[in-house]
């Protein structure tokens, strides 16, 4: 165990920035992967007609609303208790949080299948599926959340070695699954040789057949002791308190993804009300936000078990320092980035579409939003690092904010015959608002060591 603590003393006395960025940088490159992976996966739904591609849209929401809960929300809650109990030398405390956390991630899974495979189908009509579409939805959805379990596991799994300050094993394993995931999803669906085409189906099946590989190859893992952290298969006791360590991060946490998929599906269904051009051009950019949440994710997730472990270790002034380089080199490069498209919106508006119409109000959107991209990054950095300190009411309540904005203000906005460039201003502002209140509330709020 010598190896391991010399390990976590560097992450608690080691120089902030460097190692902020040495820990973030495999993070960035597995979710750069599941980006691609949902690029494949429209690649080969595209293949099969317009009706599947419109149903995947349905069925998208809710499959991203499963990652970000297991693995950003409640996965955040874990690596944050796992790094405190680390963090106060109390290695027996992380081990058995390690046996309660997996607890939590099957019995979360196994809720989210129910719900999806009784009320998916309701949940698909509500958003205008019908017809052809809703039936290539409901198929789809049917499949894929019967596996939700398996995406639960794997993300609670790389939570807990996260949570030991390796990020190396989880972000490798998740690649690897990405790779499987595109290839078996490619195969599956389209079929090849011997293989029939399955159509939405395969796609869903390579989802789960890879997902389950991940699962197996961290297990692995935690039982041939490879990790800090040892899975022992005994039988063990189940302890309130361990799971009040996790869950008051986590459950809480949890509320943040929810409210982000709720303004996406409010302002969709405002914004489609103004034609297709203008939803398209909304589209483009939000393909675009989609690709900074990994970057803003990778820096996050990286603060939590550096913030963690100061928290545990009684070095609160440390974990805030922590926090807030996070969030400043998260906004700076999604700044970056934004001044790019701001300055030169053709430069990712044309690799989507070639139509002027279109290509207007893309261009609209990115010059509106760009400028915004840093807070969001800041804000939800913040959020990530508040995971650490076990103090997360402040960033769920930002996001509340932005969630009532944009129902609020878009419902204005639609009363009043808004402009498309009126709706993008209002992403704009919604975007600065929750980095600020977010920054706010990490001020303001207290940090106290475990």
């Amino acid at each position: 165990m010598n190896a391991p603590h010399n390990d976590l003393q560097r992450l608690l006395s080691a120089p902030i920035l460097p190692t902020l960025l040495k820990l973030a940088a495999p993070n960035v490159l597995a979710m750069v992967m599941t980006v691609l992976v949902g690029i494949a996966e429209t690649y080969y739904v595209g293949r099969l007609g317009t009706a599947p591609l419109a149903a995947m849209a349905l069925v998208f929401p809710f499959a991203m609303l499963t990652q970000m809960m297991s693995a950003g929300a409640m996965g955040g809650g874990v690596s944050a208790a796992i790094s405190r109990a680390l963090g106060a030398s109390d290695v027996d405390r992380a081990q058995t949080l390690l046996q309660h956390a997996l607890v939590i991630g099957l019995a979360a899974g196994l809720i989210y299948s129910g719900i999806f495979l009784l009320w998916g189908p309701d949940f698909y009509a509500l958003l205008g599926g019908q017809g052809a579409v809703l039936e290539e939805a409901v198929l789809y959805g049917q499949v894929l959340f019967s596996g939700a379990v398996w995406v639960w596991l794997l993300n609670t799994l790389a939570s807990i070695l996260r949570g030991t300050g390796n990020m190396r094993a989880p972000s490798m394993t998740l690649v690897a699954t990405a790779v499987l995931q595109i290839a078996l999803g490619g195969v599956l669906s389209l079929g090849a040789g011997p293989i029939p085409a399955m159509g939405m189906v395969g796609v869903a099946l390579g989802h789960i057949v890879a997902t389950l590989a991940g699962v197996v190859v961290f297990l692995w893992y935690l039982l041939s002791g490879q990790g800090r952290l040892r899975l022992p298969l005994q039988s063990f006791t189940l302890h309130k308190s361990l799971f009040a360590d996790i869950l008051k991060v986590g459950a809480v946490a949890c509320l943040s993804p929810v409210q982000s998929v709720l303004a996406i599906l409010i302002f969709t269904g405002m914004l489609a009300q103004l034609g297709t051009p203008a939803l398209a051009g909304y589209g483009i950019g939000q393909r675009l936000e989609f690709l900074l949440i990994p970057i803003a994710f990778g820096i996050g997730v990286a603060s939590v078990p550096m913030v963690g472990l100061a928290m545990g270790a009684g070095q609160v002034a440390r974990a805030r320092r922590v926090a807030w380089v996070a969030g400043g080199v998260s906004a700076f490069n999604l700044a970056l980035i934004g001044a790019v498209v701001t300055l030169a919106p053709d430069l990712w508006a044309r690799l989507f579409t070639q139509d002027e119409t279109v290509l207007h109000f893309a261009r609209q959107y990115l010059v509106t939003a760009g400028p915004a991209f840093p807070f969001f990054g800041l804000g939800l950095t913040l959020y990530f690092a508040s995971q650490g300190a076990g103090q997360v009411i402040g960033p769920v309540l930002a996001g509340t904010v932005r969630l009532v904005l944009v129902a609020g203000a878009g419902y204005g906005l639609t009363q009043h015959q808004g402009t498309a460039n009126s709706f993008y201003a209002l992403v704009a502002v919604t975007m600065v608002l929750y980095g600020v209140v977010t920054a706010v509330a990490v001020k303001v709020t207290p940090w106290a060591g475990r």
